[in-house]
């Protein structure tokens, strides 16, 4: 496991800005499913079986705070991650414990 130095000058406001925004079940879940596919919104709706008006709050969210971003083909968003620290945190959430 790496090492973290306590560092009393750095803030973490960004690293609790995005725990925050992942504490959320369904906002976790579409972190984790666009970490191993790029997906468009009907997509994440149907695996997720929620209506797609709740799926778009989640994203519109998770787009305003950075972690993920759409790319636009057609009428279509295609969305996928882009923020490495939301994608070191999901990954290490699933991660195979050494203890097991």
């Amino acid at each position: 496991m790496e090492q973290v130095e306590f560092d009393k000058m750095k803030s973490f406001d960004r690293e609790a800005e995005i725990l925050k925004v992942l504490g959320h079940p369904i906002r976790l879940k579409i972190v984790a499913g666009l970490m191993s596919e790029t997906c468009n919104v009907k997509k994440i709706w149907e695996c997720l079986e929620l209506p797609q008006a709740t799926v778009s709050q989640h994203l519109a969210l998770l787009k305003n705070k950075r972690i993920i971003a759409g790319r636009r083909e057609g009428v279509e968003v295609f969305y996928h991650v882009v923020c490495e620290e939301a994608r070191r945190i999901v990954g290490a959430l699933f991660e195979p414990s050494p203890f097991q």
